[in-house]
């Protein structure tokens, strides 16, 4: 199923869902664990203290149990954004299965790819696509629906087996009414949670994390958060993102504090409102959302008078932001750098101040270093282009892809992992980070990162959003392409843009392409699709 990536000296017992929870419903049992929100003009509309959350949770361990799942089994979770989701998520994790995070809107195609990929041996969905009928009944792979993968071969065993088929009022009455279990006697290495990831083929891949995984959080904790017993953290995406589950659930729980999630309409506007309303002291989300709160929201220091500071992650910021913010606000924005292998591994925070052009340091206690792209495992000096990877030691890192070997293979130098993203490190430490290595745009027979295209672009009075993908002219002709929204009244002009590139970067660098959009496509949590923007 997976090739570890590390073999440690130890194997202690260990279970995620103990580290996060039963601390805190012990020390502070009548404490808020979770609030969830779903009328920003409203109160909460549910408030779960550490006991009434640790109840939930191990009354569904017992209930998954009790429908015959065994250990390491997955448990896929494609339920609409309640707390069922966060809660069936640990509840799985918490009885030795294997949770198994995806979106509802996913596609029947989508959907039924992680199915057969995983061989998952439960689903819990609130609409399940009309074609999962013939999946219950073990139809014949030839009469599935056009285009679907067999969801009855999965490659890695080729089992077969009949997923159970869970509801949303299924898994209320677990919550409710499970048998209540004691968290299971697993171990650091065993698997907890697998989450799926764009691949190198046309199809996502698997990356199996450990329940140790919580542990690997814990350089955030100072080395990004600042986080404290105190803390009431908000988060802006929703459970089905592991951002969410991370920034958003985990790290809070495992330091007592509070989380808060709002479930309702995503308007910019709202969320100083809520951070008001809510008494919230942290706030996280993607840097495309802050842009858009300062753009229409009143972020003045009045408006929200109980935030310490926000928390970015998951796409490189615009330019400007950081000083807007830290301006208009009187609070700083922390940025951090990870990957679904590991979280994210490098940030500023509390004690790391920014370092404009960077993204910030290693966290405490990681080990980080810059490879060559093309090369040995042997760490490049200060000021050098090169891979950022991590050690394969670190607590944080997956346990391995998922039936994926030969992409495995593709990541490892020795013993550091590194997952493709580009960057250099100064002598400080500080580290830049220089796009994908899977991204870069190959145009005349230069490697060009998108971002520095981007950033450079940003700064363009006329351009209010701009993202770069490599674009084909021709067959054996491939240009950067920059795909651009202009500011509220300005005119198309590419000559204008192209002689403003043409002034503050390398002529190879220079978008040959610019086509005007109206919008930039991005997935469900605020991320730009860049391999989307060719169809443009």
């Amino acid at each position: 199923m997976y090739t570890p990536l590390y073999t440690p000296a130890d194997n202690p017992p260990f279970n995620m869902a103990r580290y996060c929870i039963a601390g805190a419903a012990a020390a502070t049992p009548g404490k808020p664990a979770l609030i969830v929100i779903r009328d920003a003009d409203a109160g909460p509309s549910e408030i779960w203290t550490y006991t009434d959350l640790e109840d939930a949770v191990l009354r569904t361990a017992g209930a998954l149990r009790k429908l015959g799942l065994v250990p390491g089994d997955r448990v896929m979770i494609r339920l609409d954004n309640t707390s069922a989701y966060a809660i069936l998520f640990f509840g799985a994790i918490a009885a030795g299965l294997v949770a198994l995070p995806a979106s509802s809107q996913l596609t029947d195609r989508e959907a039924l790819f992680l199915l057969a990929d995983s061989g998952a041996a439960a689903i819990a969905s609130a609409s399940p696509p009309p074609s999962w009928g013939r999946v219950r009944e073990g139809g014949n792979p030839q009469h599935q629906p056009s285009g679907l993968p067999p969801p009855l071969t999965p490659s890695y065993k080729g089992e077969g087996k009949t997923p159970i088929m869970l509801t949303p009022d299924d898994v209320a009455r677990m919550m409710r009414d499970g048998p209540r279990i004691d968290y299971a006697p697993t171990l650091a290495e065993t698997p907890a949670f697998l989450i799926y990831t764009s691949g190198t083929t046309a199809n996502p891949k698997g990356v199996l994390h450990a329940q140790r995984a919580a542990l690997g959080r814990r350089p955030m904790y100072q080395g990004w958060y600042g986080i404290t017993a105190e803390d009431r953290v908000l988060h802006a995406g929703a459970f089905n993102w592991t951002f969410t589950l991370g920034v958003g659930l985990t790290d809070p729980w495992a330091n007592g504090a509070t989380a808060l999630i709002y479930t309702g309409e995503k308007d910019p506007a709202l969320w100083p409102r809520l951070i008001r309303a809510q008494e919230a002291t942290l706030f996280a989300g993607v840097p495309g959302l802050i842009r858009q709160i300062l753009k229409y929201a009143d972020v003045s220091p009045a408006a929200m008078p109980t935030l310490r500071h926000a928390l970015i992650a998951g796409e490189a910021p615009p330019p400007g932001l950081f000083e807007e913010w830290t301006a208009r606000t009187g609070r700083q924005l922390y940025e951090a750098l990870g990957m679904s292998e590991i979280s994210t591994y490098i940030s500023t925070g509390p004690s790391v101040p920014r370092k404009p052009g960077t993204v910030g340091k290693a966290q405490p206690g990681r080990r980080v270093a810059i490879l060559p792209v093309d090369g040995s495992d042997a760490p490049l000096p200060p000021d050098t282009d090169g891979l950022i990877a991590v050690h394969r030691s670190d607590p944080g890192l997956m346990l391995g892809y998922w039936v994926r070997p030969d992409e495995q293979a593709e990541v490892l130098r020795g013993e550091w992992f590194a997952g493709g993203d580009l960057g250099r490190m100064d002598a400080d430490g500080y580290i830049a980070h220089l796009g994908r290595n899977n991204e870069i745009i190959k145009a005349l027979g230069y490697r060009v990162s998108p971002m520095e295209v981007e950033a450079v672009l940003a700064t363009h009075p006329d351009i209010a959003e701009v993202a770069c993908a490599e674009v084909a002219v021709r067959a054996d002709v491939h240009v950067v392409g920059a795909f651009v929204v202009l500011k509220a009244g300005a005119t198309p002009d590419s000559a204008a843009i192209r002689a403003f590139a043409e002034e503050r970067l390398a002529a190879y660098k220079c978008p040959r392409e610019i086509r005007f959009v109206d919008a930039l496509p991005r997935t469900a949590n605020g991320k730009v699709k860049r391999a989307a923007l060719v169809g443009l």
